[in-house]
C-alpha cells in the first residue's frame, strides 16, 4: 500500500505514465512465463522433443542478450516511450502469430521477435521512471516496478492454463497477446508529460552528456561490477528456484508437498521484500549497506538449508527469510546502478547491466543441472549461498560516490 500511495502522490500525468510503465513490465514477465505451463501441450502439438522446443527459449535469450544494450542506446537517442511502445507491440504481435500459425519454425522465429521486443523493457522502463519520478520516492517506485514484474510471473501460469482449458494452447497465446495489446493501447493513449524531476530535458531527447556515453563508458569498473551483480543474482535465483524442490527431496527426503510450500514461501516473501526494500531504500540512503546485508542474510539462510535437515516449519520459515532478504536488495540495486549513470544515459546503462539477467538465466540450468546429475544436491544450496556472498563484493566495490537519491 505504501508503494501505491507513493505513486498516487505524484502529479496525475506522471502517475499514469508510471502505472503504464509498471503494467508493461508486468506483461514482460508474463510473457517470460508463457512457455513453461504450456510446454507439454505445445510439444505434443508440434511432435518435437523437449530440446527442440527449448530452442525457442535459447533463441529468445540470445536475441535479447545481444541486442539489449544497443536498444538502450536507442532509448537515449530517440526516446524511451516510443521504444517501449514498439517493444510491447513486437512482443504481443509475436506471441499472437506464434499461436495463430501452425508451423514449428514460425513458432521459433516468433520467439526471436519476442526476444527483440524484450530488449526494450528494462532500458526504457528505467529511463522513464528515472525522468518522471520524484527523487524522494524513486526507490519506492523502482520497487513497485519490480513487484509488478513479479506479479506478472505469478498470474501467468493460472491464467494461461485456464485459457488453455477453454481454447487450447494457441488460444492461450492469442489471449495473452490481447492482454499485451490492451496495455499497449493504454501506453499509446498517455502522452509523455514534461518531467519536473529530470536534470536534463525529456527522456525522449537527451542532452549532450548522453551523446558522450559510449561503449567505453560501459566498460568502466563500476558498470562492469553492476553487470556482474545482475548476472550473479540471476544465476542464484534461477538455479535455486528451479531445483529447490528436487534438491530438497534428494538431499533431505523432504516430501514434495512441503518442498512446494517452501518454494512458495520463498517466492511470496521475495515479492513482499521488494516492497519493503523500496520503503527502506527511501529512508536509509546507504544502499550498499542494504544490498550487502540482504545478500549476506540470504546466503547464510540458503547455506543452512543445505547443511541441516530442518523441520518442515523451520525450513519454510528459512526459505521465506532468504526470499525476503533478497527482495529487499532490488530497489537499492536499482538505485546503485542509477548512481553511476550520467544524466541522459539511463537507457544505455540499464540496458547493458540488465543483460546480466540473460547471462545468468543461460548459465543457471546447466550449472545447477550438472550438480543434480552428478549426485550433489547439497551443492545446489552451497553454490547459491556462495554466489549470494560473492554478490556482496560486487555491490561493495561497484558503489560510486555519484549516487543520487
Amino acid at each position: 500500500m505504501t508503494q501505491l500511495a507513493s505513486v498516487r502522490t505524484t502529479p496525475s500525468a506522471e502517475s499514469r505514465l508510471i502505472a503504464g510503465v509498471c503494467a508493461a513490465h508486468m506483461m514482460s514477465h508474463y510473457y517470460l512465463l508463457m512457455l513453461a505451463p504450456l510446454f507439454a501441450f505445445i510439444r505434443a502439438d508440434f511432435n518435437v522433443s523437449y530440446t527442440e522446443l527449448a530452442l525457442a527459449l535459447t533463441v529468445f535469450n540470445v536475441v535479447s542478450g545481444l541486442l539489449q544494450t544497443p536498444v538502450g542506446f536507442l532509448v537515449d537517442r530517440i526516446g524511451a516511450r516510443v521504444v517501449l511502445i514498439i517493444g510491447l507491440a513486437l512482443s504481443s504481435a509475436a506471441y499472437a502469430i506464434a499461436g495463430l500459425f501452425g508451423s514449428y519454425w514460425m513458432f521459433i522465429a516468433m520467439y526471436g521477435v519476442a526476444g527483440l521486443g524484450n530488449t526494450t523493457y528494462h532500458p526504457a522502463d528505467y529511463s522513464l521512471l528515472s525522468h518522471h519520478s520524484p527523487p524522494e520516492r524513486l526507490s519506492q517506485i523502482f520497487a513497485f516496478h519490480t513487484f509488478a514484474g513479479m506479479l506478472g510471473s505469478a498470474i501467468a501460469p493460472v491464467t494461461l492454463l485456464t485459457m488453455q482449458s477453454f481454447f487450447g494452447w494457441r488460444g492461450a497465446y492469442v489471449g495473452a497477446a490481447i492482454f499485451g495489446f490492451v496495455v499497449l493501447a493504454v501506453l499509446i493513449a498517455q502522452p509523455e508529460p514534461i518531467s519536473r524531476h529530470s536534470r536534463g530535458p525529456r527522456s525522449g531527447k537527451t542532452a549532450a552528456p548522453a551523446a558522450r556515453v559510449g561503449w567505453r563508458y560501459l566498460t568502466a569498473p563500476a558498470i562492469l561490477l553492476n553487470l556482474a551483480f545482475f548476472t550473479l543474482t540471476a544465476l542464484m535465483g534461477n538455479g535455486l528456484n528451479t531445483y529447490l524442490i528436487v534438491a530438497l527431496g534428494a538431499l533431505h527426503g523432504t516430501p514434495p508437498a512441503v518442498a512446494n510450500i517452501a518454494l512458495t514461501s520463498l517466492l511470496t516473501l521475495n515479492a513482499v521484500g521488494v516492497l519493503a526494500g523500496g520503503v527502506l531504500a527511501s529512508r536509509v540512503h546507504r544502499h550498499v549497506l542494504i544490498a550487502a546485508s540482504g545478500l549476506t542474510i540470504a546466503g547464510v539462510m540458503i547455506a543452512l538449508i543445505g547443511l541441516l535437515n530442518l523441520p518442515s516449519a523451520i525450513l519454510i520459515a528459512v526459505t521465506g527469510i532468504s526470499g525476503f532478504a533478497v527482495g529487499t536488495t532490488y530497489p537499492s540495486r536499482d538505485m546503485l546502478v542509477r548512481a553511476v549513470t550520467p544524466p541522459g544515459a539511463f537507457g544505455a546503462v540499464f540496458g547493458f547491466v540488465s543483460t546480466g539477467f540473460n547471462i545468468g538465466a543461460s548459465i543457471a540450468p546447466i550449472a545447477y543441472g550438472m550438480l543434480m546429475d552428478h549426485g550433489h544436491p547439497r551443492g545446489i544450496f552451497l553454490l547459491s549461498a556462495l554466489v549470494s556472498l560473492v554478490c556482496v563484493s560486487t555491490v561493495t566495490f561497484g558503489f560510486s560516490r555519484r549516487e543520487r537519491t
